[in-house]
């Protein structure tokens, strides 16, 4: 359930029932408006006639003032009136009209979340007597809860919230039991940086004990972008969002918008913002005991637009030498003419900005929503039971260099364990017990084969590696070993593969093949703990076998997919503990992505490069880390040359084929079939997905996936062709945003989307839409080839 999310759809998605046994929470975070200058004028008047302000956000510790390295941090009051409080009002009111009819136990609970107990009491007056208010009676209770974020992330992660349905209107619990020491000064005038910063956190905090009720945070104004980045990460990491759960955060971000207008929202000629700042001082001064410590004729503001760091920075210039004391402390603080203090500073976000934070955070994006101006998008995110990180290039120590660690080296403990995580999911909670023994798709095994395929193919490379014994059962090897592949030429043959039971009764219980799978884990364990204590010395041989193994149990998670997607709404679970698509909602804002600026580009004549050196002659090496593995048919490095040609910008679509199949005559050609990835329900065309078929009219715009007959027709008749790998590989190198540029890949989503490149923004990059592509390019040999002796049957096998 995110009852949230029907909110936000304005109450027009009657399919989306909120469950009100489970009492969701909502718990808004501090926020303003985005870049747009009537929002941010509207937020700031207010602030000006109360005579207060607001501070960057650093991970929401109460900070009065600290000058150390030229940095100032105002109190966070009233942080979601106007500007904020619009949204969060619209969100309330569509939430009231979810709730047919009001209780005395209203089912939804909304709780503000700030430090000025005057602000939180006076808000939630105004909310309670609006006419949001008025019908939000009986069916969304409001509530303040009077602290600092590390006080209500705290009060939430040990149960505060659990069995409230409303709070007295201030709950003053969280200052008192987690009382905020008043920030040290420094005397020193060194400008060099001596503050403290919020710390990241290395997991999410424990989750809510007792009963679960779904908790959904909202921070709508763009605030995050007051944290430094990388802190930003930590502060959304620490958020107790439980994985799988159900718990969601909305969440709203500024774009990399156009500088100039990014300057006119921060210095409006109205002069607001300037007075908004200059208010600082002000409160700075009562703060620290004197009101006029600062004499504001001799300060000046200054803002302006840091386009390499895409951000907004904020600045007090000192208009003439001068020198503050403290009242309390008597230090003396020297300023020198025209010396710039930072007060604020405000990160944009690109969409590779967005999407690397979302992934260091460990959350993912269910759903976007963006201005019509493109300027501002709010965000819904989860954390999932499992996530991939965006893969990097850190620098190790290596004796007396440091040298940069592939991210294609020995794989990390870290990646194994996000591997298994992986694994588990889709074989222990998609597989039902009663689809164990069956075969989802012709020429493969049953299901259950899968589970002890894994484990054996690592155990046998881990045993010939170490020359050690074989991992108990031994005769898992013998069942286990290999899979059925078909021969590409001719389909309905196969490749050598083992002999396995016939009858269900014979096979080994899943118990049994589970705890062999925990034994050949361990003994990877065991590997790593021996390589890094000293006692086996690491080379590419190990290392590759490592890297072998682990991207066989990913090829195999992928095809296993494929296959449980062919029983999808007849036997495969949905993946469990990740939001469930709302697929009308995101129809909607597919059909509003815009459509690449013309259906081609053209590229080459060009020199591309296929393939890398790594040739396992040398894997008696010892320099691994440095070093990227890959497969004997990705070896030696090559270079091809590629002619002009015109590649559209994205893939064939469902929409498309089906036109062609149903209208352009292509159902009676003899190489067209029916795509396997569509399915027909009533005499309606549905396509698969692991939620179940959904209408075409969903997955219109989605690639197609399908044979590379019903392709290579298609463009044929089209008056084209398919690419060859070289071509689709100078495509992509030079349009792919990747994963971090939001690429449909790593389980970002669980069904494709629709493609995005050849769009206006970043040079036009985008992604496929997360499909496998076709090329015409024959996979046979090639210069310099030389099998595997690790693993001489994986070319073979294909």
């Amino acid at each position: 359930m995110a009852p949230h999310y029907a909110a936000l759809q304005r109450a027009r998605a009657p399919h989306l029932r909120p469950d009100y046994h489970r009492c969701p929470r909502v718990l808004p975070l501090p926020g303003r408006g985005g870049d747009s200058e009537e929002p941010r004028t509207q937020h700031r008047q207010h602030h000006a006639r109360h005579g207060i302000t607001r501070r960057p956000l650093r991970g929401g510790r109460r900070r009065a003032w600290c000058r150390a390295g030229r940095d100032i941090y105002w109190t966070n009051i009233s942080p979601w009136i106007h500007s904020a409080l619009r949204k969060t009002s619209l969100i309330l009111s569509a939430l009231s009209h979810q709730v047919p009819q009001p209780s005395t136990t209203p089912p939804i609970s909304y709780f503000a979340l700030d430090l000025e107990k005057r602000e939180l009491e006076r808000t939630l007056d105004e909310l309670s007597q609006s006419n949001i208010g008025i019908g939000m009676r009986g069916k969304v209770s409001a509530s303040g809860l009077c602290g600092t974020y590390d006080d209500g992330l705290k009060f939430i992660a040990e149960g505060g919230l659990e069995g409230r349905n409303v709070l007295k209107n201030i709950d003053t619990a969280l200052t008192e039991s987690y009382p905020v020491s008043r920030v040290g000064r420094s005397t020193s005038s060194d400008s060099g940086s001596s503050r403290s910063r919020s710390e990241g956190t290395d997991a999410t905090p424990p989750s809510t004990p007792g009963g679960h009720q779904p908790l959904h945070i909202m921070f709508l104004g763009s605030s995050l972008g007051n944290f430094t980045r990388g802190e930003d990460a930590a502060f959304l990491k620490s958020l107790p969002l439980r994985p799988g759960s159900g718990d969601t955060l909305l969440l709203g971000l500024d774009h990399d918008n156009d500088p100039k207008k990014i300057e006119l929202a921060y210095n409006d000629q109205k002069g607001v913002t300037r007075e908004f700042i200059m208010n600082g001082l002000v409160c700075a001064g009562r703060a620290l005991g004197d009101a006029h410590l600062f004499e504001q004729g001799k300060w000046e503001y200054v803002g302006k637009y840091n386009g390499e760091l895409r951000r907004h920075e904020a600045y007090y210039k000192s208009t003439c030498d001068q020198t503050i004391v403290d009242p309390v402390t008597q230090a003396h603080f020297p300023f020198v003419k025209d010396e710039l203090v930072r007060v604020e500073i405000s990160n944009k976000f690109s969409d590779q900005d967005a999407y690397a934070l979302f992934s260091e955070a460990g959350i993912r994006p269910v759903h976007r929503w963006t201005d019509s101006a493109s300027q501002y998008s709010l965000w819904l995110l989860e954390r999932p039971k499992f996530t991939f990180p965006v893969l990097k290039t850190p620098w190790v120590s290596m004796g007396a260099k440091d040298v940069a660690r592939s991210s294609f080296s020995i794989p990390t403990v870290e990646e194994w364990h996000d591997m298994w995580a992986a694994w588990d999911f889709i074989t222990r909670e998609m597989i039902p017990p009663s689809m164990l023994f069956q075969k989802p798709i012709d020429l493969r095994h049953i299901c259950l084969f899968y589970c002890g395929h894994i484990p054996t193919f690592l155990s046998i490379h881990l045993v010939r590696l170490l020359q050690e014994p074989d991992t108990e059962p031994v005769e898992f090897k013998y069942i286990f070993e290999r899979g059925i592949d078909p021969i590409v030429d001719d389909p309905t043959q196969c490749h050598p593969h083992s002999q396995v039971p016939q009858r269900d009764e014979d096979w080994p219980e899943l118990s049994s093949i589970l705890q062999f799978q925990s034994r050949v884990r361990g003994r990877v364990m065991n590997l790593y703990h021996d390589i890094d204590a000293g006692k086996i010395t690491l080379t590419r041989k190990i290392a590759r076998v490592l890297f072998m193994t682990l991207e066989h149990e990913a090829f195999h998670a992928e095809t296993l997919l494929y296959m449980l997607l062919q029983r999808a709404g007849t036997g495969t679970i949905p993946p469990s503990g990740f939001v469930v698509p709302v697929w009308d909602a995101l129809a909607e804002t597919w059909n509003n992505h815009p459509e690449p600026t013309g259906e081609t580009v053209t590229l080459g004549p060009e020199e591309i490069t296929l393939g890398h050196d790594d040739d396992e002659a040398d894997d008696d090496s010892t320099d691994v880390l440095g070093h990227s593995f890959g497969w004997d048919n990705e070896h030696p490095q090559r270079t091809v040359r590629v002619g002009r040609f015109k590649i559209e910008w994205r893939p064939v679509t469902n929409g498309q084929f089906y036109d062609f199949y149903y209208a352009g005559g292509g159902q009676k050609m003899d190489k067209i079939q029916f795509p396997k990835s569509w399915i027909e329900l009533d005499g309606q065309v549905f396509v698969r997905t692991l939620y179940g078929p959904v209408p075409l009219k969903i997955a219109h715009n989605w690639p197609l996936v399908t044979s590379y007959d019903n392709l290579s027709t298609y463009a044929s008749v089209k008056g084209g062709r398919i690419p060859t790998e070289p071509e689709l590989r100078l495509f992509h190198d030079k349009f792919e945003c990747g994963y971090e540029g939001g690429a449909n890949v790593g389980f970002r989503n669980w069904h494709p989307v629709p493609a995005t490149s050849g769009g206006t923004r970043n040079n036009g990059k985008g992604h496929n839409g997360g499909v496998w592509e076709w090329t015409s390019t024959v996979f046979e040999k090639h210069d310099g080839f030389v099998p595997s002796k690790l693993y001489p049957g994986y070319v073979k096998s294909t």
